[in-house]
């Protein structure tokens, strides 16, 4: 016996507790960045779908302040930008509603008429959540309905 009162057993607990860290490391590497609508970088386990698209006859300025004013009412805006590497005319907002992260596009397309909102929603940890990102596609498009009906 070369170790009859156990006396080393603490090295097989560092070791198995070194071997734990680094799974769980590559488990966070592996599940890396994705690129969020607003063209900025979140982190994310998830490969599946996340963003829902939208498309209104409507003027980017109207779709835009419609986009606002569902996220004001759900949650908190954290910021509001436009992207000056992009060719289309846009404005964005990330935002956190019922503990998740959101990020809401608003462009122009080729016909001047027609504005494209793309809404995109994360959970905590990176995982997608498509319920939200359509609950909040949905309040923008009944957001719209209200403007024109005033």
């Amino acid at each position: 016996m070369l170790d009859g009162d156990g006396l080393f057993d603490w090295i097989v607990v560092i070791m198995k507790l070194k071997i734990l860290v680094m799974l769980a490391g590559l488990a966070l590497f592996t599940g890396g960045c994705v690129q969020t609508v607003s063209d900025t970088h979140t982190a994310a386990l998830s490969f599946g779908k996340d963003r829902v698209p939208g498309r209104y006859e409507r003027s980017l300025e109207q779709v835009y302040q419609a986009a606002f004013k569902v996220i004001g009412a759900q949650g908190v805006i954290v910021r509001e930008y436009i992207p000056h590497d992009t060719n289309d005319n846009a404005r964005s907002l990330q935002s956190k509603v019922a503990q998740c992260n959101v990020w809401i596009r608003v462009a122009s397309e080729a016909d001047p008429k027609v504005t494209m909102v793309m809404v995109e929603a994360r959970i905590k940890w990176g995982g997608s959540n498509i319920e939200l990102a359509s609950q909040l596609q949905t309040e923008i498009a009944l957001q719209l309905q209200v403007q024109s009906g005033s």
